[in-house]
């Protein structure tokens, strides 16, 4: 400050340009425009001093001095000059770098804000992402503890009924048997069910060694088998027999069945089976509905 202050007394002190130098009242003009110019007057302040003290001794110059002080004038004209539009240039440079700046840490600071912004979204986002999973979670648990209670109740229905059926089923076919055995007078062995169906085995005395004739005895088990069978509203009767030659145990499949209808079952519904194997085996399959 001290330095400027120094300088602006030494510009107002600037002494007269002599009318009879042209070139340094030239010259001074300019140092003049350079002070009048608002916009570089604040700059190059030591350089146009300089100038001003160029100009001066240009102008006491004597005749022969002239050449030589002119040339130093000028050049520090054109210096203070160019030192002033560049120092000018510089603080535009300087405040351009400083708004740059600031618009970059504007920029930054909203980049900042929008980057928390979205991180903020994200995470409610997520949490309530995590919220929905767990509430689908819990209610699925919910469901399936729910199924398993319907279930468990269907399965108790469904025994019960499955149980009561075969109470049923089995009052039903002890009535059948009954009714049978009262009908023929005969006796019914001993039933099993298969996939088949409700099987009854007849002894294996029922035919003759390498016959195909039922004994007396066998043609009254067969009738109540009929009969049973009608008791029990059988949708048809399968006469499965095994004998060491197929056509002997054909023929005894065939014995069967004819004892069937004897006994008042219809020929068109029972099926006969008569193959080769081991052991001799006939069996009467009384088919459920």
């Amino acid at each position: 400050m001290i330095l400027t202050a120094a300088l602006a007394a030494c510009f107002a002190a600037a002494p007269a340009v002599a009318a009879d130098n042209p070139d340094a009242a030239r010259l001074s003009q300019r140092l003049t425009a350079l002070d009048a110019d608002s916009t570089l007057n604040t700059f190059a302040a030591y350089e146009r001093l300089q100038a001003r003290q160029a100009v001066s001794t240009l102008d006491q110059a004597a005749k022969r001095d002239r050449p030589g002080a002119l040339y130093v004038a000028e050049r520090r004209v054109a210096i203070a000059e160019s030192a002033a539009r560049t120092q000018a240039m510089q603080r535009q440079v300087d405040q351009l770098d400083r708004e740059r700046a600031e618009l970059l840490v504007e920029a930054s600071q909203r980049d900042a804000a929008r980057a928390r912004a979205e991180n903020e979204r994200l995470r409610l986002q997520a949490q309530m992402q995590a919220e929905e999973a767990e509430r689908l979670r819990q209610q699925s648990e919910a469901d399936a503890v729910a199924m398993q209670d319907v279930e468990s109740a269907l399965k108790g229905v469904a025994g019960a009924q499955t149980a009561r059926l075969n109470a049923a089923r089995d009052r039903q076919a002890k009535l059948a048997r009954e009714e049978a055995e009262l009908v023929t007078g005969g006796k019914l062995p001993t039933a099993r069910r298969d996939s088949r169906g409700e099987v009854f085995a007849l002894d294996k005395g029922s035919f003759g060694s390498g016959k195909a004739t039922l004994g007396s005895g066998a043609q009254t088990t067969v009738k109540t088998v009929a009969a049973y069978a009608q008791a029990s509203s059988s949708p048809g009767v399968r006469v499965d027999v095994t004998a060491a030659d197929a056509k002997l145990a054909q023929r005894r499949a065939e014995a069967v069945r004819d004892a069937l209808v004897a006994g008042g079952w219809p020929q068109g519904q029972v099926q006969v089976n008569g193959k080769a194997g081991k052991a001799d085996r006939t069996e009467l399959v009384v088919q459920s509905k």
